[in-house]
């Protein structure tokens, strides 16, 4: 096992650091290189509120050098609810008799689409639950029905999957499928709490879950998210065995995750462990963890799920997080119809449309980009232009770019003249010249009605 549980919960257990040290650290933050275990075991002893705001603006300085003001939106898209699994935490868990089981039909699939497609929406997490009723096969057709739903030539352009872990064999399969990033929450990386959270079901093989990303990367997935469930243990031995399992999938395959998912447990019915949370994360917490990640590990991003309150979201996209979900339903068939039997409850409510809004008064790039991913900057290839900042010259003009053809196309009014002149503003502030002129030029395309525009 790649993992060193009694040295990770010695650091997170050491003593607090001095100014000097702290100030070092936040130096070595500031080179964006990223940082190591006892860099990160330093930062997770602050406490007082002046350190707590040195990691907070040291983060913030972070963010702002390697994605600038961009923000990456996207919705779940649940597939069916049904699970053999036990976790205590979980809305869909097997012994929960009061939730409606359901697996949606393709023509299902297709309004779920479709609905996306109407409000904006290009990129979407597909998710189901684990069980003998939502086999490979279903997850794979589910994926090209998706894909094949069309509005006015409109359509979701790439598709990430969050599914339980597969076998290499399996994750070949998945990688035809032309899906963007495989994501997979350890939930927790201590083996004796997951053991008690998981009592039943495949998922209760810690060590099976714990090798998923190993697996999913020697099949060939370019991009993996990780990820665990902030409640479940000390959140400082977890996010030092974040760091641990980035490391381990770097030296191995040249290449850490994509991205890491940070939610907090939330209340789900028939979920008897969210009426008593084991380790509550303070928000005060949240925020360290969030800066502390961006500062680990600069050119991974940041997922910020709707769990989460409008305002500290908000908050949080300063500190790091460069994706959110927006409109987003937990439950199957969701978006097309009113349903009850979520996997847990939302935090914030908003629309796509609002949450835009909010963002375009922010300043931030709405950004809906699949360039990366259709133009095969994935995996290795995708971090030898992160690591340089030269990613910088696609993500931007394609963020804003997306963010023309979204105004056009679904904005209200006001959403679209603020937005316009957001795009006009930050174009004329892209300091390569030549992208500049590229950007310009895509944009007159998009005025006239070209659509899908992207470097």
């Amino acid at each position: 096992m790649f993992l060193n549980v009694d040295k990770l919960k010695k650091l997170a257990d050491r003593p607090g650091v001095s100014q000097e040290e702290l100030n070092t650290v936040l130096n070595k933050a500031r080179e964006l290189k990223g940082l190591d275990l006892e860099d990160v075991s330093k930062l997770l002893t602050v406490e007082s509120g002046s350190q707590i705001q040195a990691l907070l603006e040291t983060a913030s300085y972070v963010k702002r050098e390697i994605y600038g003001n961009r923000m990456v939106l996207f919705a779940p898209l649940y597939t069916g609810n049904y699970c053999s699994n036990n976790c205590l935490y979980c809305g869909f868990r097997a012994a929960n008799k009061d939730l409606k089981r359901v697996t949606l039909t393709k023509d299902e699939l297709i309004k779920e689409s479709e609905a996306l497609i109407r409000e904006g929406h290009k990129r979407i997490l597909l998710l189901c639950g684990e069980s003998s009723k939502t086999p490979l096969k279903n997850t794979l057709d589910a994926l090209e029905t998706v894909y094949s739903a069309n509005v006015n030539g409109q359509s979701i352009k790439r598709i990430n999957v969050e599914i339980a872990p597969l076998d290499v064999e399996e994750f070949k399969e998945l990688k035809k499928a032309k899906i963007g990033t495989y994501t997979c929450f350890q939930e927790t990386y201590d083996p004796e709490l997951y053991k008690k959270y998981h009592p039943t079901g495949k998922k209760a093989d810690y060590e099976y879950r714990l090798n998923v990303m190993h697996r999913a990367m020697e099949a060939g997935i370019d991009d993996v998210g990780v990820g665990v469930l902030f409640g479940l243990a000390d959140y400082k031995f977890e996010v030092l065995s974040i760091l641990e399992h980035a490391k381990s999938l770097e030296e191995e395959f040249g290449c850490g995750p994509h991205t890491v998912s940070v939610p907090r447990i939330e209340p789900a019915p028939g979920a008897p462990l969210t009426e008593n949370i084991p380790f509550p994360v303070s928000d005060n917490e949240f925020r360290k963890i969030i800066s502390i990640i961006r500062m680990a590990m600069p050119y991974t991003g940041i997922i910020l799920s709707t769990r989460e309150s409008k305002e500290l979201r908000e908050e949080l996209m300063k500190y790091g997080v460069s994706q959110v979900s927006a409109g987003s339903k937990t439950s199957p068939g969701g978006y097309s119809e009113s349903k009850d039997n979520m996997q847990f409850s939302l935090g914030d409510h908003r629309s796509l449309e609002e949450v835009i809004s909010d963002m375009t008064d922010a300043g931030y790039i709405p950004s809906f980009c699949t360039g990366c991913y259709r133009k095969g900057r994935v995996g290795n290839d995708f971090m030898d232009l992160a690591k340089p900042g030269l990613i910088k010259k696609y993500c931007v003009p394609n963020g804003l770019t997306s963010f023309s053809e979204y105004l056009h196309d679904y904005a209200t009014e006001d959403t679209r003249k603020k937005g316009l002149k957001l795009i006009e503003k930050l174009t004329n502030e892209i300091p390569f010249e030549e992208v500049k002129k590229k950007t310009e030029k895509s944009l007159k395309d998009i005025e006239q009605g070209k659509r899908d525009i992207y470097l």
